[in-house]
C-alpha cells in the first residue's frame, strides 16, 4: 500500500498523484478488513524524496515495513536511515517511470544485497519476458507485483505465465497478488485470472504474496477493498490464505 501527503511536493513530472491517503485512514481499513501489519511501499510520485515514507514507518510503531526507491549513487548514510526506519526492500517501476529505470538494477542489488533486501519490480509484460533472466541472476530476492500484469496484453498471456512459473522456480522470485484492476482489465470478476493462481497455489504457494494497493492509485473509481480480498475465498483454502497473508510475509518482510 502507499501513503501520500499533500503538504510535501511530488517530484518534477509524476505520473501519478493523489489526494492525502494517510496511515490514519488505512488503519481505519486494516480495523475493516482485519489486518495488522502492512507494507509501505514509496509511490513513484515521490521519486527519492523519503520524507513520507519515514514518517509513515515512524508512525506505524513497528507494525509495518518499507520498500523505497534508489538509484546507485545512494550513500551507505541514507540507506542506514531506511533500514533503521523499517525498509526491508526497494522499487523500481517500469510502467510509469520516475527515479529509476532497469540500467540500475545490477548496481542497485549490489547496492542492498549486504542488507538483505529485496528488489520489487512493476514490469510491462514484454518486459518481464525480456528481462527475466537478468532478474533471475540478480543476487537478492525478486518481488513482481500487480501479477505480473497477466492479461494486460493477450497476446502475451500464454508467455507471461510461462515466465512468471519458471522466475518461480528458481526460489529467488516472489509474485504480489495485488490490484487485480491492473492484471485484468477485461474481466468484471477478476474471472480470468483463476487458473493462473490456482496454479500457482498448487506449485508455487510459499512464493505468494498480497497486497492492497490502496489507494488504488490508478483507478478513478476506487474498488472496494473487501470485495477485493473476498477473492482469496474463491483463490484459496482457509490454510492457503494463512499461507500467503502470514508466513510468507513473515519470511519476505522480517515480520515477528
Amino acid at each position: 500500500m502507499h501513503i501520500f501527503d499533500t503538504s510535501l511536493p511530488f517530484a518534477p513530472g509524476p505520473v501519478l498523484t493523489h489526494t492525502d491517503a494517510s496511515v490514519e485512514d488505512y488503519r481505519l481499513l486494516q480495523s475493516r478488513l482485519g489486518l495488522e501489519r502492512n507494507v509501505i511501499v514509496q509511490p513513484s510520485s515521490y521519486g527519492r524524496d523519503h520524507r513520507v515514507l519515514l514518517r509513515s514507518l515512524r508512525a506505524s510503531k513497528g507494525l509495518a515495513r518499507g520498500v523505497a526507491v534508489i538509484d546507485p549513487s545512494a550513500t551507505p548514510e541514507e540507506l542506514e536511515v531506511l533500514r533503521a526506519h523499517g525498509v526491508v526492500g526497494v522499487r523500481f517501476n517500469l510502467v510509469q517511470a520516475g527515479a529509476t529505470d532497469e540500467s540500475m538494477l545490477e548496481d542497485v542489488a549490489r547496492l542492498v544485497e549486504p542488507l538483505s533486501w529485496h528488489i520489487q519490480l512493476h514490469l510491462a509484460p514484454a518486459d518481464l519476458i525480456r528481462l527475466a533472466n537478468r532478474l533471475i541472476a540478480l543476487p537478492v530476492p525478486i518481488v513482481l507485483d500487480h501479477f505480473a500484469r497477466l492479461n494486460v496484453d493477450a497476446l502475451l498471456a500464454g508467455e507471461v505465465k510461462t515466465t512468471v512459473s519458471r522466475m518461480l522456480r528458481s526460489n529467488r522470485v516472489w509474485l504480489k497478488l495485488s490490484a487485480p484492476y491492473i492484471a485484468s482489465p477485461r474481466s468484471s470478476a477478476y474471472e480470468d485470472l483463476d487458473g493462473f493462481v490456482r496454479r500457482l497455489a498448487a506449485s508455487h504457494l510459499d512464493r505468494l504474496l498480497w497486497g492492497s494497493d490502496w489507494p488504488h492509485v490508478t483507478e478513478a473509481d476506487k474498488p472496494d477493498d473487501a470485495v477485493l480480498m473476498n477473492l482469496f475465498l474463491r483463490w484459496f483454502s482457509e490454510d492457503e490464505i494463512r499461507q500467503v497473508l502470514v508466513r510468507n510475509p513473515k519470511v519476505l518482510y522480517g515480520f515477528f
